[in-house]
């Protein structure tokens, strides 16, 4: 059977969608499958200078990151930043959100912008000014604790500190996105609703619970998505405020992947790393989906 000679409308569709389906392939299909294949090797700094050092390992790479206990620290560690971390930027986001929405607020697009800034700052030069920030003897955050009359913190130097540090500073940096996304899905609830549900004498809180958030629950659903694949990526903000201390309680997955690729030079073995982050995330995501569209809310 032949297939019929293409419309001029499919060659239009192919010729804007072509050179976008070959930068994904470019930069996602294809590294992500060099990585796989990396991950059965023991590709190592030896295989730089030459190839025949190379060896198939098979799923030895994923073996031995099993019997290692850095990398289940650094699970670990990923999962509570996960965790404890998508709740607030998520909580931050729309409640802030929430509130420019309110017509009651002046300078509607001055706050917005102010607190959209930090997503769009240099994650490194933000992080660098926080450490300073929460230094111990001159920070200005146990500055104002000492003028509240408590005691100064350790915050980067105490393994109970360190990650609620980090999360705050994550939080901050990160929460702007969000609220952007939720205030244009507040501005498109239905009104007629809200003011149905307002004659009805519904409170506050009913009409949020039972016309607010339903009708911003495919927007929810998204936001988590992309703060938990974002979150199990922490990287950046460890490395430079603790360097994964005190005592590796701030070791995250993509840290202990770079150690082992760029400082141990075990690259198979930082392919095997990345190949169980991508589908822990992938996972999770496939989970959050399913679940958000089987509520009934969403």
């Amino acid at each position: 059977m032949t297939r019929p000679a293409m419309t001029g409308q499919e060659r239009t569709a192919w010729l804007f969608t072509g050179p976008v389906l070959a930068i994904i392939l470019a930069v996602l299909v294809l590294p992500v499958t060099l990585a796989l294949a990396l991950s059965l090797t023991d590709y190592s700094i030896y295989a730089l200078a030459d190839w025949d050092n190379v060896k198939f390992v098979g799923l030895g790479n994923f073996a031995e990151l099993l019997r290692t206990a850095l990398f289940w620290r650094a699970l670990a560690n990923t999962a509570l930043f996960a965790v404890l971390g998508v709740p607030m930027a998520i909580g931050a986001s729309l409640g802030a959100a929430l509130l420019l929405h309110d017509a009651t607020v002046r300078w509607k697009p001055l706050w917005r912008v102010a607190l959209f800034v930090p997503y769009v700052t240099s994650v490194v030069a933000t992080a660098v000014v926080w450490r300073f920030l929460l230094n111990t003897r001159f920070g200005l955050i146990n500055y104002a604790l000492g003028w509240l009359g408590l005691p100064p913190a350790d915050w980067l130097g105490d393994p109970h500190a360190s990650i609620p540090a980090i999360l705050l500073f994550v939080t901050w940096k990160i929460f702007g996105y969000n609220m952007i996304v939720f205030t244009a899905a507040l501005s498109a609830v239905p009104q007629d609703l809200m003011e149905a549900a307002r004659l009805d004498g519904a409170s506050r809180w009913g009409r949020f619970r039972h016309v607010t958030l339903p009708a911003i629950g495919p927007t929810l659903l998204l936001a988590s998505v992309m703060s938990v694949a974002g979150f199990l990526q922490i990287f950046a903000e460890p490395y430079v405020m603790t360097l994964g201390g005190p005592a590796q309680s701030t070791v995250t997955v993509l840290y202990f992947m770079f150690d082992e690729g760029f400082k141990w030079w075990n690259l198979g073995q930082a392919s095997a790393v990345a190949m169980i982050l991508f589908v822990l995330i992938l996972a999770i995501t496939f989970v959050e989906t399913r679940i958000g569209k089987r509520n009934a809310w969403l």
